[in-house]
Formats: structure tokens, C-alpha cells, sequence
């Protein structure tokens, strides 16, 4: 059986309240949240998380919105560049004779990054893989230091990598 408006006003009223009250740390077995009609600290922890879910689900769908128009208003700049990029025009000499035919970069360069856009815009694009390398780009060498060495290392102003008894030599230093 469907809330009657009434019915779901009282719940945003009092999930409002719980929300306001869990702002300002209040804890779920406070009798403050008792006091706004919950049955046990569960319940309005249960409910809380019902609204939030439900607050999820709506932002998702604004979301999808927003990218449907966005993908609409690309649609509308790829459709008026295509024609020039993609089909050559002829290029004229200082008297007006055509001597050639040519694309239109620069609607050639926009169309490119208009679908670079979309592809960000719908995630199509793979993340780019990033690698730390160590020296000569050879792989990074890592260790773990006591508290005291490191103390010790900030005490004598040393960078970690001239650090004494450190296997990477002076001659490696130097390139």
C-alpha cells in the first residue's frame, strides 16, 4: 500500500531532523533521535541509510540527465564541423583559380577535440598508466628506516639518497 503525502511529509520532516542531529555527532541512542518517533538506535540508523541511498539514486539520475544533454549539445557542434573536416574544399590562387583541394584543419583539429570530450565525458577513455622509476630507470629501490635513522637523517640535513653505507655508490651520483 502506497504512503499517503502526509505520511511521507512526517518522514522527510523527521529524517531531516535525525540528519541535522547525526551532523552534530549526535549518537543513534541519544534520546533526541528516540524523541523524533524511532523505535531503537537501529531503526534510525536503518532509516538514515534509506534516505541516503535514496538521495544516491536520485543524484545518479541527474547525472545521467546532465550527460545525456551534454552528449546532445556535442552531437549538435560534431554535426555543423564534420562536413569540413571530413570533405575538401578547394583552395583558390591570388586570381581566384582553384589549384587545389584541402581539409580544414582547424575543423579537422575541433571535431577532435569534441570527441575527445564525449570520450571523457562517457568515460570511454583507458586510465593512463603511470610508473615511478628508480635511477637510469632501473626499478625505484625502497627500504624501511627506524625513526631513529630518520631523525638522524634530518638532524645532518642528508637527502635520503647520499645517505652513509647506502649501496648506490658516488660515481652514480654524479650522472
Amino acid at each position: 500500500m502506497a504512503w499517503s503525502k502526509l505520511k511521507l511529509d512526517e518522514v522527510a520532516v523527521r529524517r531531516t531532523a535525525l540528519l541535522k542531529l547525526r551532523r552534530e555527532g549526535v549518537r543513534y541512542d541519544d534520546p533526541r533521535v528516540e524523541a523524533l518517533g524511532y523505535s531503537s538506535p537501529n531503526a534510525a540508523r536503518r532509516d538514515l541509510t534509506r534516505a541516503l541511498e535514496a538521495h544516491r539514486a536520485e543524484e545518479a539520475a541527474e547525472v545521467g540527465i546532465y550527460r545525456q544533454q551534454e552528449n546532445e549539445r556535442l552531437d549538435a557542434l560534431l554535426e555543423a564541423a564534420w562536413p569540413r573536416a571530413t570533405q575538401p574544399s578547394p583552395v583558390f590562387d591570388k586570381e581566384g583559380n582553384v589549384i587545389g583541394e584541402e581539409l580544414d584543419m582547424r575543423a579537422v583539429d575541433t571535431v577532435l577535440r569534441l570527441m575527445d570530450r564525449r570520450a571523457k565525458l562517457n568515460g570511454l577513455d583507458m586510465p593512463a598508466k603511470a610508473e615511478l622509476t628508480g635511477a637510469g630507470g632501473g626499478p625505484l629501490q625502497m627500504s624501511q628506516a627506524t625513526s631513529a635513522e630518520l631523525e638522524a637523517l634530518i638532524g645532518l640535513g642528508i637527502a635520503p639518497s647520499r645517505v652513509p653505507g647506502d649501496e648506490q655508490d658516488a660515481s652514480d651520483d654524479e650522472q
